[in-house]
């Protein structure tokens, strides 16, 4: 069974950064698709960025500009780099990996196969 576990959420001031760090077992290798996703509570769980195996990457709008999404396959790790950070980013954020969707589903919870615990984001004003 694949694992994931994410790192470095934090409490920031607005404009502040992060960086997000998403640790995958051995198992994650070849065609998967590395993601991060965000949910706060009552809310559903939405896409924020992915990155597949051909390093291809898409953002949301709504982190477009302010984000980075990037992977060290040697390590396995995956990344997210938040900068500019607003009090709507607030929320949990979870790494996810899947294989054998299309990339347009990218943005979908339902083509990841994997995911981590969630490490929290808290923005304040």
């Amino acid at each position: 069974q694949a694992q994931l576990m994410e790192s470095g959420g934090g409490s920031v001031q607005a404009g502040g950064s992060l960086r997000l760090s998403c640790a995958y077992s051995e198992d994650i290798y070849g065609d998967y698709c590395m993601a991060w996703f965000r949910q706060s509570p009552g809310k559903v769980r939405d896409w924020v960025a992915t990155i597949d195996n051909l390093d291809r990457s898409g953002y949301a709008d709504s982190v477009k500009g302010r984000v980075t999404i990037s992977k060290d396959n040697a390590r396995n790790a995956l990344y997210l780099q938040l900068n500019n950070l607003k009090p709507d980013d607030t929320a949990m954020y979870y790494c996810a990996a899947g294989s054998g969707s299309p990339w347009f589903e990218r943005l979908l919870t339902h083509a990841y196969n994997y995911w981590g615990q969630g490490t929290q984001v808290t923005v304040s004003s």
